[in-house]
C-alpha cells in the first residue's frame, strides 16, 4: 500500500536518509529501492520521494536514535550487524548507508531465509548464517567494518561483543551494544547486570552514551563504545 502524504512535514537526522515526522514521534528511512516492501509495510510518498516508517517498537536502533543517539554514520559506512533476525532494521540501516555494507549475522535458519529474501534487492546486504559467538567462522567473509550493532539475546552479550571487535572493528570503530537484562541473568537486578557487561568492555572500549530503551523497550539498556586499540 502506497500513502502520499505530501501534507506532512519531515525533519531532517543526524543520520542519512533517515528523517523524523513533524508531530508523532516516528521515524522513517528514504526507500533505496523503491516499490519494494519488507513484509506488510506502508509505503508512504512526500514530495514524489518514496519513504518507509520505522518503528521504535519493533526496532531498538530506531529507538536509541529517538532518544538522541549522535553517532557520524556516513553513507559509505561499514556495519557488522550482529543478530539480524529478520532483517527488518537491517533493511533500514541498508538505507541509511546506501554506498556501504552491511554484514548482517544471524544464527536462526528460519530467520535467514526472510533475510536473503529481503537482500536480494539490496546489494549492500550480505546475510551471513553463523553463530556470533564464533567469529573465526565468518572471518573470510568481510572485511574490518566501522560500526558493530549487536542485537542478541544471549548470556555472554559483551564477550560476544569484543571477539567480533577484536577481528573485525576498526580502531576508533564504534560499539553499539544492546544488553538484553533477561537474557544474561533474570535473577539478578537489572542495574547489577549492566554495570557487569560495561566492567567486561573495559579496557578495550571507551562508552561514550548509554540509553535506556524504555518506553520503547523494557529492560533494555543500548551502550554506545569506542573501540581502543
Amino acid at each position: 500500500m502506497l500513502n502520499k502524504i505530501d501534507e506532512f512535514k519531515i525533519i531532517e537526522t543526524k543520520f542519512n536518509n533517515v528523517y523524523k515526522l513533524a508531530g508523532p514521534e516516528q521515524l522513517i528511512t528514504k526507500n533505496l529501492v523503491p516499490g519494494i516492501r519488507i513484509n506488510d509495510e506502508k509505503l508512504l510518498t512526500i514530495s514524489s520521494e518514496e519513504f518507509r516508517k520505522w518503528d521504535p517498537f519493533h526496532s531498538k536502533l530506531a529507538a536509541i536514535i529517538l532518544k538522541g543517539l549522535s553517532l557520524s554514520v556516513r553513507k559509505d559506512s561499514t556495519f557488522l550487524y550482529l543478530g539480524a533476525a529478520n532483517g527488518t532494521t537491517v533493511s533500514h540501516v541498508s538505507d541509511m548507508v546506501e554506498n556501504g555494507m552491511i554484514y548482517a549475522v544471524e544464527i536462526s535458519p528460519r530467520s535467514m531465509k526472510d533475510l536473503i529474501r529481503i537482500s536480494i534487492p539490496r546489494k549492500n546486504i550480505v546475510p551471513i548464517l553463523a553463530d556470533a559467538m564464533n567469529p573465526l567462522s565468518y572471518q573470510n567473509m568481510l572485511t574490518e567494518v566501522d560500526f558493530i550493532y549487536q542485537d542478541i539475546a544471549q548470556r555472554e552479550q559483551a564477550r560476544i561483543a569484543i571477539k567480533n571487535a577484536d577481528l573485525f572493528l576498526k580502531k576508533e570503530g564504534i560499539l553499539v551494544l544492546i544488553i538484553k537484562i533477561k537474557s544474561i541473568d533474570s535473577t539478578k537486578k537489572p542495574k547489577e547486570v549492566f554495570n557487569n557487561e560495561i566492567k567486561k568492555l573495559e579496557g578495550i572500549f571507551k562508552v561514550r552514551e548509554l540509553f535506556d530503551l524504555e518506553p520503547f523497550h523494557k529492560n533494555h539498556i543500548a551502550i554506545v563504545a569506542q573501540k581502543l586499540r
